[in-house]
């Protein structure tokens, strides 16, 4: 059987997700869509698909099963629910949209329509963060103790003035955070839970920009657990993400989704420390050079279409980094710690949420 997709999206995301669908035996790329003809229509033929540049027109595309949605993050919902209504299933790239009003909007769409909803939280896939998951699942860890997560990447002016939406509230729905380092925050809320509390300060330090470009969090868990998080594109030339783990057993390192050290006081089998990691090319870059992770998860998508399962990242899962985010940004806003309540939607999700303005 052929899963047929289509690419909703020209850009340097959707490169990505065309590279690492053509990978994946049994699916085909059967057509594209992109605000920017030229560069949708390249992709198309790069691809060997039908190029449109009417939405309507290519989601009416047959055969075609299921859309990978790569357009900017705030168009995400409205295209989703496009592809939804048109009994498409939809994996839309991160975040899920930019406002939990948007997300709830995208996954009630889907569940109405009976059709799948995954986002590439492509992280979750890596060999090492399962490993570390299982750990902390079953209970080998011990009590989660403090986390701490670095996203030091650089971003040069040219990245932001390039583009029609990057850097944008309207588009962007935030910078640094919301676009770079919302992976991350997937991944504390996927290893340690729910967020109870958070102080954040966001500021715009170094580029001409509506949004953030650094911001420094400080999260309490439900469990008791506390941690911190920096986030910037201001930190030339660019450094591999890091997140330091403490449990009770012991703490482990991660570099670049690659388990860089592990000293726990009883050794698990498997679990060592001191590996050689590759460079962190998203330090750098927003070009993503190494599909493996992107195959990943359209591998997982594809199986839960055939087997009506689960993704590894759906809706539900999504939209709690957005709301986190939206926490974050109402925290810098206002000055003050802000409670984040389960499902909730957060107010003043709005522009302005960086010093004040």
């Amino acid at each position: 059987m052929i899963l047929h997709l289509g690419i909703l999206g020209g850009g340097n995301i959707s490169e990505t997700h065309a590279r690492a669908a053509l990978d994946i035996e049994g699916v085909k790329i059967a057509a594209v869509w992109g605000q920017n003809a030229e560069k949708a229509g390249r992709l198309a033929d790069l691809v060997g698909a039908t190029f449109y540049q009417d939405l309507e027109a290519f989601l009416s595309h047959r055969l075609m099963d299921a859309v990978l949605i790569g357009s900017p993050s705030g168009l995400h919902a409205e295209h989703g629910i496009a592809a939804a209504r048109r009994a498409l299933h939809v994996l839309v790239e991160k975040p899920i949209d930019i406002t939990t009003e948007r997300a709830d909007a995208l996954i009630a769409a889907c569940e109405s329509a009976r059709v799948k909803l995954g986002v590439f939280f492509q992280d979750r896939a890596s060999s090492d963060i399962l490993k570390l998951k299982r750990l902390i699942d079953t209970g080998e860890l011990g009590k989660p103790i403090l986390v701490s997560a670095s996203v030091r990447w650089y971003r040069p002016p040219a990245y932001y003035k390039k583009s029609q939406w990057r850097g944008t509230w309207a588009l962007d729905g935030g910078g640094a955070l919301m676009n770079q380092g919302i992976h991350t925050v997937d991944l504390l809320l996927w290893l340690f839970g729910e967020v109870s509390s958070v102080w954040a300060k966001a500021v715009t330090a170094l580029h001409e920009i509506e949004v953030e470009d650094t911001v420094v969090a400080s999260f309490e868990f439900s469990s008791g657990t506390i941690g911190n998080l920096e986030a910037t594109t201001a930190a030339y030339p660019g450094f591999s993400r890091r997140i330091e783990m403490t449990w009770s057993q012991g703490t482990i390192v991660v570099e670049n989704d690659h388990i860089h050290s592990a000293n726990l006081l009883t050794p698990v089998k498997g679990l060592c420390g001191g590996q050689s990691k590759p460079e962190d090319a998203r330090a750098t870059s927003p070009v993503v050079s190494d599909t493996r992770g992107h195959r990943a998860i359209i591998e997982d998508f594809v199986q839960v279409i055939a087997s009506d399962g689960v993704p590894i990242c759906d809706g539900h899962e999504a939209r709690r980094s957005v709301q986190l985010v939206d926490a974050i940004y109402k925290s810098s806003r206002t000055g003050l710690a802000v409670p984040v309540n389960g499902r909730r939607v957060l107010a003043d999700n709005a522009p302005g949420l960086v010093d004040g303005r």
